[in-house]
């Protein structure tokens, strides 16, 4: 994997604004695939110790893009926006850590299809995501 991919997903997605406060942690990352964990906390629960729907959406779109993000090369990305966001909750994430592993089914030079993976320590299944990311790129020829 290139610097600058690994510059989006450790500098840019996992420290953004609204990642870096659920504590989102690189498990691993290779290109087009990544693995994220969502440590637990009560403080990210609905009910009881239940991961909230809204945590385990938020993991998902951060691995998708993150995903997406490790096949960048060069330094001509400006950034990268969700399109198309798909989940299906499966159990609940019950007080205890879970992991997204997002790998990529589809890439072109503007965009990526990832399918995640969510599961608890167990390893059971408790959510799946399609994430489809947008890749921004500088206008050809042109310089920032």
């Amino acid at each position: 994997m290139q610097t600058s991919a690994r510059y989006w997903i450790d500098e840019v997605l996992i420290k953004s604004p609204f990642a870096a406060p659920l504590g989102l942690e690189v498990v691993a990352a290779e290109m087009d695939r990544v693995i994220l964990r969502l440590p637990f906390r009560s403080d990210l629960a609905t009910v009881g110790s239940i991961v909230h729907g809204g945590a385990v959406a938020t993991l998902i779109d951060v691995a998708g893009a993150a995903a997406s993000a490790s096949g960048v090369t060069g330094d001509d990305v400006t950034g990268g926006a969700t399109s198309h966001l798909s989940i299906a909750y499966l159990a609940p994430a019950d007080g205890r850590d879970i992991e997204a592993e997002a790998v990529i089914v589809h890439r072109t030079r503007s965009q990526t299809v990832s399918d995640v993976s969510v599961r608890n320590a167990d390893g059971k299944l408790v959510a799946k995501g399609t994430v489809i990311s947008r890749i921004f790129r500088q206008a050809d020829g042109a310089k920032a």
